[in-house]
């Protein structure tokens, strides 16, 4: 949208303010108010956004090994960029217009660590390649009965008991609030496909409709936001968390990716011949992913908690593996039941990951394979859980196999490369400073 047809659209919707944010280095939508008069002074010439917010840690502490953002360099004001393309309205703030940010040197270049400039710059290349990147973002999420943060009290209540996965039921009991979501969405411009409860007291399913990369990272992070905001109109909490409980499934966040000509009018991992499950392109893709899987993990799996989602039989991948229709593998070939909808699904991300981040180093990947005319594994069919290479099964070993590549830098930029390996150094050194309740448990009076 450009200034005028802004101007007519808030002139409609009797729009009196403005939100804007935009997204840190954890995926937290980090944002303010500004008058209408600040707003339209702002689109065209950036305001001012202090760099603290890629200075400090998902629970705003701030880090002590960071060479972007640090007391040294005084947290100074970097230049916040309104993306006239972002407007939206929530239902629930009518009269308040949404627009995402992306953040710029003083020098006016690009924030190395903004996420949404990374994934900017990876579809830049894509689409100068000739390819067009349809994505779409699948969450899954537990939603208790209790209001945020009770859960620091002790005990959280599921919004429904038993191991429901596709309950008509459970959907039926919770119809209001299905139907809130589905229609506020909706409004919203995240078009929800499909929602269903998963296996698990409480937990569901939401599947986004597919588009181009850097709108689909924006609606699933938009949707971890507003889901929260909404949840909490209820009295509700819910959680994105990977893993929040040992006993039960964790939560996934899968990546359903293609490739299209520069028209769009045709999807490039469409089979060539008959019995295929991809084309030649489409193999190169997925050989790229595979191949650089192992480095690229930590962009997938960001904090200490993402691992514990990887065990043995809740359907999160162990193993570096392909297969075609296989939710045992780390990627999945969707074919059916029409050659347009051939897709791949990575499925090793968490719902915990940053869509930005975690969409930008699949399609780098992804693009680097077809770049080197890489050639995948064969595929496996039936149970993948003891098959193919090991992946990283801790934030340390993720840690470890990105600083020794190579091609990160190279592929996803060394200052965002190095930023951001260093945010993750400081995540692991919180952990191991921590005394879970675990081991309460277990040491406290026994010892």
């Amino acid at each position: 949208m450009n200034r005028q047809q802004l101007q007519s659209e808030f002139e409609t919707r009797g729009i009196r303010r403005v939100k804007v944010g935009g997204f840190d280095i954890d995926g937290v939508l980090r944002g303010k108010y500004l008058s209408l008069e600040k707003f339209w002074s702002a689109l065209d010439e950036d305001f001012g956004f202090c760099d603290v917010i890629f200075g400090w840690d998902i629970a705003d502490r701030l880090y002590d090994n960071g060479r972007l953002s640090g007391w040294e360099h005084g947290y100074p004001d970097i230049r916040a960029r309104i993306d006239p393309r972002s407007f939206r309205v929530a239902p629930t703030e009518a009269h308040t217009a949404h627009f995402l940010l992306d953040f710029w040197t003083a020098e006016r270049k690009p924030y190395p660590a903004c996420p949404r400039n990374l994934l900017k710059s990876v579809q830049a290349r894509l689409e100068a390649a000739g390819f067009q990147p349809r994505c779409a973002i699948e969450l899954e999420f537990w939603v208790f009965k209790n209001p945020p943060y009770s859960r620091e009290g002790g005990g959280v209540e599921t919004l429904s008991e038993g191991m429901c996965g596709y309950s008509w039921l459970r959907a039926g009991q919770h119809r209001g609030f299905v139907a809130h979501t589905l229609d506020f969405f909706a409004a919203y411009g995240v078009e929800i496909e499909g929602m269903h409860t998963e296996t698990g007291p409480g937990v569901w399913e939401v599947a986004l409709r597919y588009e181009n990369a850097l709108e689909a990272a924006d609606r699933a992070a938009l949707f971890k936001t507003l889901f929260k905001q909404l949840c909490s109109d209820y009295g509700y909490s819910v959680t994105f968390m990977a893993k929040w409980n040992a006993e039960l499934p964790g939560s996934s966040g899968h990546m359903h990716q293609s490739l299209w000509d520069s028209s769009g009018s045709r999807n490039l991992f469409a089979p060539e011949g008959k019995g295929e499950a991809l084309s030649s392109l489409g193999k190169h893709y997925l050989a790229g992913q595979s191949a650089l899987l192992p480095e690229m993990a930590i962009f997938y799996a960001p904090f200490v908690n993402s691992y514990r989602r990887y065990v043995p039989g809740v359907w999160a991948p162990l193993n570096n593996a392909w297969g075609v229709e296989n939710r045992t593998c780390a990627f999945r070939i969707v074919g059916s039941p029409s050659a347009t909808a051939t897709r791949i699904e990575s499925r090793q991300a968490g719902a915990d990951l940053h869509p930005h981040i975690a969409l930008a180093s699949a399609l780098a990947s992804g693009l680097y394979g077809i770049e080197q005319a890489l050639e995948p594994s064969a595929a496996i069919q039936g149970d993948a859980q003891d098959r193919g290479e090991a992946l990283p099964s801790t934030l340390e070993a993720a840690l470890e196999k990105a600083r020794a590549s190579t091609l990160l830098p190279t592929l996803l930029g060394d200052a965002f490369v190095d930023h951001y390996l260093r945010t993750r150094e400081w995540e692991l050194g919180q952990a191991k400073r921590a005394v879970s309740d675990w081991e309460l448990r277990r040491y406290f009076e026994a010892v």
